[in-house]
């Protein structure tokens, strides 16, 4: 059984860059596809405690573009992962009427790996409860990159006026259309960067950075940077005192 939602009007959109896996590993004299385990086991607690929360849109940032750099073997660890996660926790996360969303450039993932994704995001498409959004082998600037081209292309072919083009409709052509703007974006680990996540979409987030390692984030955690989120004054450029 779980707890009532004891926070009041938390936030609808959550997300987090989940960092800290491979410190957790060291710090324990583990290999680093040990710590990466326990970072699935901080997910699929994370997801949990924010629907009970009242979260409605949770969203993950499991494997950055950046990422492709790192070893083949931990890469090859992470994908195994991913394939572990997707074929698990599917049926779990369609029982409880949440809608998957995987965000990010697919080319360079193993075609196993997006049929799985792609099956999950059908399978739960008609979800209406929480959205639980992964950004996988996503970058911001590309994201970006990638929308500006699009509607120059579009522009060139005559389907577009330059003039039409504004904040909603160059946010209808990012990965996240349909969803709002995070309200909070948690990074755990004690860095204070945002590392190329949501670039765009994070304009007018909160930031709470955590010294907690993400193989142990609890929601104990998440409750307090929910906390913290509720301390501030969210103005969006006005001035003090004014909405």
């Amino acid at each position: 059984m779980h707890g009532p939602n004891l926070l009041p009007n938390a936030p609808a959109h959550v997300a987090i860059i989940m960092d800290g896996n491979r410190r957790w590993a060291s710090a324990r004299g583990l290999p680093r596809a040990a710590g990466h385990r326990k970072g699935v086991e901080a997910v699929r607690r994370t997801v949990e405690a924010a629907r009970d929360l009242g979260v409605q849109y949770l969203t993950l940032y499991s494997f950055s573009s950046e990422n492709w750099n790192r070893p083949e073997d931990e890469i090859a660890d992470l994908m195994q992962l991913l394939r572990f996660y997707l074929r698990g926790e599917i049926a779990n996360l369609h029982k409880h009427g949440v809608r998957l969303r995987v965000i990010g450039d697919r080319s360079r993932i193993a075609p196993d790996i997006v049929a799985l994704i792609e099956n999950a995001e059908q399978l739960t498409a008609g979800n209406a409860g929480q959205t639980l959004t992964i950004a996988l082998s996503y970058g911001g600037r590309q994201e970006i990159v990638d929308t500006a081209r699009r509607l120059a292309e579009d522009v060139r072919a005559g389907r577009l006026d330059p003039a039409e083009i504004d904040e909603r409709r160059f946010g209808a052509g990012l990965f996240t259309a349909g969803i709002p703007d995070p309200d909070l974006c948690i990074r755990t680990s004690g860095e204070k960067r945002i590392s190329n996540f949501l670039l765009w979409q994070l304009a007018y987030a909160e930031l709470v950075f955590l010294d907690t390692l993400w193989p142990d984030f609890t929601k104990r955690d998440l409750e307090d940077a929910i906390q913290e989120y509720h301390r501030r004054e969210r103005r969006y450029g006005a001035s003090v005192g004014t909405r």
